[in-house]
């Protein structure tokens, strides 16, 4: 769980302790004040989830995972679908809370494990970049060749196609990683964190009793985040792409030419699609509005799972540290904290 100045993970250990790490929000680039600006602030806010997102995965690896699994977990290509779920499990915290604000308390990790999840981030980076702008680009391409002339990038069809092909890619991706053995824990907690977050803002007690009433289902989620994403830049791709001119007479650089074109315009699209995804979650949003973005909530039929007591206890936790860190009464200090049980630590 992360709130403006702070960020909690909670970890239910191998033994059946519970782990907590409690420290200041890592914000990225804390000088460049503008980049919380509106429509600036949503693509940093994705950034910065990836990069913290695998800075808490890692420490729920090294305290969730008895020794000799860990030494399993991290052979290179012990599993794939780890490191996939890995990336949406980084991704999910995009659309939830607000920008990170500088405090001057950012912890100072050793260099080995800044190295790892800078690692990571860019390797997940590729793999987006890939996943959600390479192959629909390069599908519909091969589309384009089967069809003849007039289907190209100068087309409109071409672009509407492109996203077709790209909102296909990110529901398989979901669906295909809901089916997992890795994925199926990660989605339990991820409907413990929105039942966590519906009772805060529904002002109950954090409790199990009263989350468990509520959906799993919640407006700010990553999932949502992630499919608007994809909404906004079928729109800007079909408004605007049409008009770059050939870039490049040979058919292969011009197609990887027009791809490097969309990469640096993921960003402004994560500004408006987080901006979008904030107004369609307050009440007086427009009816079209939230009908534009139902579909993410739809998506998260997939990506959000009924939680046990015991998963929604280490939500709340969460939640509850990054509370009262915002409230000026921390829990702990800075660091890790080890509770025998749940009730000692909830105390």
């Amino acid at each position: 769980m992360r709130s403006p100045k702070s960020f909690v993970v909670a970890v239910r250990r191998y033994d059946g302790r519970i782990a907590i790490r409690e420290q200041a929000w890592h914000v990225l680039w804390p000088k460049l004040k503008f980049l919380r600006w509106p429509i600036f602030r949503g693509a940093v806010v994705l950034a910065e989830s990836l990069h913290n997102g695998f800075s808490a995965l890692k420490f729920s690896g090294e305290h969730g995972l008895p020794p000799e699994e860990q030494g399993k977990a991290k052979k290179p290509g012990a599993s794939v679908s780890a490191f996939l779920a890995a990336i949406f499990s980084a991704l999910v915290g995009a659309g939830d809370g607000e920008p990170g604000q500088p405090s001057g308390q950012q912890p100072k990790p050793d260099g080995a494990s800044s190295t790892g999840s800078d690692l990571m981030l860019a390797l997940a980076t590729v793999v987006m970049v890939a996943f959600f702008i390479g192959l629909p680009h390069a599908l519909t391409w091969l589309v384009g060749r089967a069809l003849g002339d007039g289907f190209d990038t100068q087309s409109f069809t071409f672009h509407f196609v492109d996203g077709v092909f790209r909102v296909l890619i990110l529901v398989g991706y979901v669906w295909v990683l809901s089916k997992t053995k890795d994925a199926a824990r990660l989605f339990e907690y991820h409907g413990a964190e929105h039942k966590a977050i519906w009772a805060y803002e529904s002002y109950k007690p954090l409790v199990v009793g009263e989350a468990k009433p509520f959906t799993t289902r919640h407006p700010r989620c990553g999932t949502s985040f992630l499919f608007i994403v994809v909404g906004v830049a079928v729109l800007l791709h079909v408004a605007l792409l049409p008009f770059v001119p050939k870039l490049h007479d040979n058919a292969f650089i011009n197609q990887a030419l027009m791809v490097l074109i969309k990469v640096p315009m993921a960003f402004p699209i994560a500004g408006l699609a987080y901006e979008l995804q904030r107004w369609s979650a307050k009440d007086n949003c427009p009816a079209f509005i939230k009908a534009l973005t139902r579909p993410g909530i739809w998506l998260q039929g997939i990506t959000t799972k009924e939680p046990t007591d015991a998963q929604q206890e280490i939500a709340l936790l969460s939640l509850d540290r990054a509370l009262a860190r915002e409230e000026g009464r921390p829990r702990s200090s800075d660091g890790v904290t080890l509770y025998e049980t749940f009730e000692k630590a909830a105390a």
